[in-house]
């Protein structure tokens, strides 16, 4: 046999393995999973752990990175939960008697000046963690940052599953994310309007567009479509043509994805125009801000719901009432609970970045105000998602048997 015959009768072969592969591979199931990333965890294999816990400091310093005025609408009484949470660690004699103090740092521009805030945080201030930011896009920022400095960040409010998926181990999400709550709420949907039709209003901004995307998702699972999906930029004044289109479309249900302040304004204008159907939304319609702009238009509106005032928050909803006039909402109470949550591993780590990072994994599962914190490989909140509707102005638990219980 010739080098040249002998060598195509390999290839040949071979050729017939690859084949017969693939027959017994296209026998398996078309949606099999061959890898499954949040099944796989990183483990920080690096220096650090070895030495010994810091000694020469007078106070145990927190990054923060969001905005650190008490008033700012968009994430003021997130900070105010920070502060308060130090507070009481503080009043309980801090870390062996040393004062916690929060580092604050933001920037209306994250990807410009905030970027430095966050560096600045790390190597110059030498913080031991970071909680932030304030949604999806300033908390992949600080993500960049942190896993480069080893330095734990804490994320108290995007549901950005993409967060987690870059398997840093560095990163922990407290919020169950997008992935979690779109299918319960698309089930909901699907419960209430059968083969009926139904239209998504969807926002471009980064974390309603990532959430829609895990909706869509959900509704092709379950065999929905929309009759209609229209888009709209984020802080659109001018929306008379969408109202208008929402009011004629004689869909049996809205389905709402914006943030707090642009989910209201159209839910009040297309109830002021008569429709009287189904609306379903996103997890900004949690938000404090929300409630109070939508007022009685927001009546029956169902949504994920991220946090409830019960008896586990009963103390932390008494004491942020007083102390700022105004009950938390689900961003403030996971604020709280993660700088708890950090507190709790510094006691337990000692002054160790390294070891603050292991701990934050160890401490797993943990109860705080909003419930178990339980991380799934990547650190990211695998708490089952829950739907909420609001009912006279309160925010109630809702079921699929279309009851509700209160909070």
């Amino acid at each position: 046999m010739s080098k040249i015959t002998h060598s195509i009768f390999i290839i040949v072969a071979l050729s017939s393995m690859i084949l017969a592969g693939n027959n017994r591979s296209d026998k398996r199931s078309s949606r099999e999973v061959f890898y499954d990333l949040r099944a796989h965890q990183t483990e920080y294999a690096g220096p650090g752990r070895q030495m010994n816990p810091t000694t020469d400091v007078k106070e145990v310093l927190i990054g923060y990175f969001g905005p650190n005025e008490p008033s700012d609408p968009r994430a003021g009484d997130m900070w105010n939960a920070a502060c308060l949470a130090v507070e009481q660690a503080n009043r309980t004699g801090g870390y062996h008697g040393l004062p916690f103090r929060l580092v604050a740092g933001w920037s209306d521009n994250p990807w410009g000046s905030g970027v430095t805030e966050v560096t600045r945080m790390a190597y110059i201030h030498k913080v031991w963690a970071i909680i932030g930011g304030i949604d999806g896009p300033s908390t992949h920022l600080a993500e960049q940052v942190v896993a480069k400095a080893r330095l734990t960040l804490i994320n108290p409010a995007s549901t950005d599953k993409t967060i987690n998926l870059a398997n840093v181990p560095w990163i922990f999400s407290c919020l169950p994310g997008d992935h979690l709550q779109a299918p319960v709420l698309a089930k909901a949907i699907a419960s209430k309007v059968g083969g009926k039709s139904f239209l998504i209003v969807s926002a471009v901004d980064h974390d309603s567009y990532l959430f829609t995307i895990e909706l869509t998702r959900a509704f092709t699972r379950l065999k929905l479509t929309p009759s209609f999906h229209f888009e709209i930029k984020p802080g659109q004044r001018h929306i008379d043509v969408l109202v208008e289109k929402i009011v004629n479309s004689e869909a049996y249900a809205l389905v709402l994805v914006a943030d707090a302040r642009q989910s209201a304004q159209i839910i009040s204008s297309v109830r002021q125009r008569g429709f009287e159907e189904y609306i379903f939304g996103g997890p900004c319609m949690g938000r404090r801000s929300f409630i109070e702009r939508a007022a009685n238009t927001a009546e029956g509106t169902i949504f994920p719901l991220l946090y409830t005032d019960g008896r586990e928050s009963k103390s932390f909803d008494e004491e942020f009432t007083v102390r700022f006039g105004r009950k938390p909402d689900y961003l403030t109470a996971h604020t709280y609970d993660a700088v708890n949550l950090l507190i709790a591993a510094i006691q337990k780590a000692g002054l160790n970045r390294a070891r603050i990072q292991d701990a934050i994994r160890a401490l797993s599962p943990w109860n705080g105000v909003t419930g178990t914190i339980q991380w799934d490989p990547l650190g990211s909140n695998c708490r089952t998602a829950r739907l909420g509707i609001v009912r006279n102005g309160n925010v109630y638990m809702f079921s699929q048997d279309q009851s509700s219980n209160s909070l």
